[in-house]
């Protein structure tokens, strides 16, 4: 009730205006600016296993119906040995064992029915390759503990193989099954990257030659199987000052463009270059405060060392996980900087490092080909626990429905300016810490445009929100009335969240509610679809934005 009567004080402030006069955002259809890639149509997590129950099946189908171009999915331990049944940071398959002479054994029973579950939802995956099967694992014992890890403890799975030449044969067969399961021409269409962090302390406790080993043994048993495969990596942790993803990205890169292969003694294939971009959160002053720059900054330091490498410079670039912070399964009940999750502070937040990471793609010339979500959901967990996911309990978060709004954009990107916008190498070097980043992305194609607009702030604090009045220009002439659609997110429209806190939070929801909550998380429209006649090619539009609200204005048309 106190904050109903906050936000609603907030709002009569600016419409008495006696908040910030408004933001003019002036958008030309005519002036293209780059190509809109569907960099958000990307998303992974580290239980593989979650694909096949029926809240993971139900959400697979629903990345796919948010978006008209593919949408792909990355998860971790898809070697893994186990009985199947995941946990926090755990999945296993059990695809590769030893019989008692010491011989492979493979068994593809629980990697089909993860395949499977995609090939229903028609995504398609983005295969990482592992990690090691205890068989394999030149450091088998003990093999899986359970996460969080206590210091000095280590797990086999994470160790490189004791021979690479049976490495390089289970990433054979395991792409030879896909073929013959799936058809080459389907899996030709995938990405494959071979592990994941192998920089940080937790998933790789091999050196970074074992590693550039592991790679090339990798891509040699993939290529045997499908010639054409598209191979990468080597996804490390976020480019930066901090830590040694800098120095790592940089050698892989090195090792592919100089060296001879481990595994062929030929050139190394290289099809995209894959590494990781986080922001950093705290808890300041008893609230939430997000760290957009440092995920910007990993990305602008990336790239930076791309360029250095004139051979690799228009291969696509894979941000394989593109986040806020690290840690998926990390709940904000027990980690308090977490707690952006739930409500409208996670998807302004996507909206603008969406819009930063074009920036800075278009700025370093670089092929950005995806920003690559880290969340997907959690079984048997409280609802609305704060872990970083896309639904909870079947329910969709907000965050689904930003992803939602950008599949409604399509085309090419447009120039779009706001006079509220914080610029790219202010936020590079102070993140959103002082006014709000109003700002926007704007798309056109034939027939129908999209204006996205977000009201940002690092800050999880009550803010008022602002009056913004928006201009699109460069509809033809030969358009007499345009279809606007505009949808938006906020406390009150596609938060599930905010219902679910009005009901009293329960952890039982009744079936009325159940259904009242899913219905709470789909994308809404703000007001009624509006038939609009444009002025000279232009159209106008008032809104007032609360402070971490999205709006997407969708305008379409036919000539006459």
């Amino acid at each position: 009730m106190l904050k109903s009567i906050v936000r609603f004080c907030l709002l009569f402030a600016v419409s008495s205006g006696l908040a910030q006069t408004a933001v003019n955002v002036k958008v030309d259809l005519n002036h293209k600016v780059g190509t809109y890639t569907p960099i958000y149509s990307w998303f992974g997590y580290d239980e593989s296993n979650y694909s096949t129950t029926k809240n993971g099946q139900a959400l697979l189908h629903q990345l796919h119906d948010l978006s008209p171009v593919p949408v792909y999915i990355r998860a971790h331990f898809l070697l893994v040995t186990g009985d199947g049944k995941p946990e926090l940071k755990w999945s296993s398959s059990n695809v590769y064992t030893d019989d008692t002479k010491g011989n492979p054994v493979y068994s593809w029973t629980i990697l089909d029915q993860i395949f499977d579950a995609y090939a229903a939802a028609h995504v398609r995956p983005m295969v990482e390759l592992g990690f090691m099967p205890k068989a394999l694992s030149s450091h088998p014992d003990p093999y899986h503990i359970g996460w969080p890890l206590k210091k000095g403890e280590v797990e086999g799975w994470s160790y490189p193989p004791w021979d690479y030449k049976r490495w390089e044969e289970l990433t054979h067969q395991v792409a030879e099954h896909l073929v013959r399961r799936y058809g080459l021409e389907t899996v030709s269409t995938w990405y494959w990257e071979v592990w994941n962090e192998p920089n940080g302390e937790y998933y790789w406790k091999g050196t970074q030659d074992q590693y550039n080993k592991l790679y090339d043994y990798a891509v040699e048993g993939v290529r045997k199987a499908i010639p054409g495969a598209l191979v990468g990596g080597p996804a490390t942790t976020g480019p930066g000052p901090h830590g040694n993803a800098s120095a790592y990205l940089q050698a892989f890169l090195e090792h592919c463009a100089k060296n001879k292969s481990d595994a062929t003694g030929g050139p190394i294939p290289l099809d995209f270059i894959s590494f990781h971009v986080k922001g950093s959160p705290n808890v300041i002053n008893g609230h939430v405060q997000m760290g957009l720059d440092r995920e910007l900054d990993n990305a602008a330091a990336g790239f930076a060392i791309v360029n250095k490498f004139p051979r690799f410079v228009k291969l696509p670039i894979i941000l394989s996980e593109a986040d806020p912070e690290g840690c998926a399964a990390c709940s904000a009940r027990l980690y308090p900087p977490n707690a952006y999750r739930n409500g409208t502070l996670y998807p302004s937040y996507t909206a603008a490092a969406m819009k930063g990471l074009f920036e800075l793609a278009d700025r370093d010339h670089v092929n950005l080909l995806a920003m690559l979500t880290w969340a997907f959901e959690f079984e048997d967990k409280p609802y609305f626990d704060g872990y970083r996911t896309l639904a909870t309990n079947g329910i969709d978060k907000p965050e689904l429905n930003f992803f939602r709004m950008a599949g409604l954009m399509s085309g090419d990107r447009v120039e779009a300016k706001s006079s509220g916008a914080v610029t790219l190498d202010t936020i590079l070097a102070n993140s959103v810490r002082q006014d709000p980043d109003i700002d926007t992305l704007a798309t056109s194609a034939p027939g129908k445009a999209a204006v996205l607009l977000w009201n940002y702030q690092d800050e999880d604090a009550p803010s008022p929100g602002s009056a913004i009045a928006v201009s699109m220009r460069g509809i033809p002439a030969s358009v007499h009335r345009v279809l606007l659609q505009h949808y938006r997110i906020d406390d009150d429209h596609s938060n599930a969240y905010t219902v679910w806190k009005e009901m009293g939070s329960p952890q039982d929801p009744t079936a009325e509610q159940y259904a009242k909550l899913q219905a709470a998380g789909q994308l809404e429209l703000l007001d009624s679809p509006q038939w609009i006649t444009p002025t000279d090619g232009e159209i106008k539009v008032n809104m007032q934005l609360p402070r971490q609200g999205l709006s997407l204005l969708r305008v379409t048309w036919a000539a006459r």
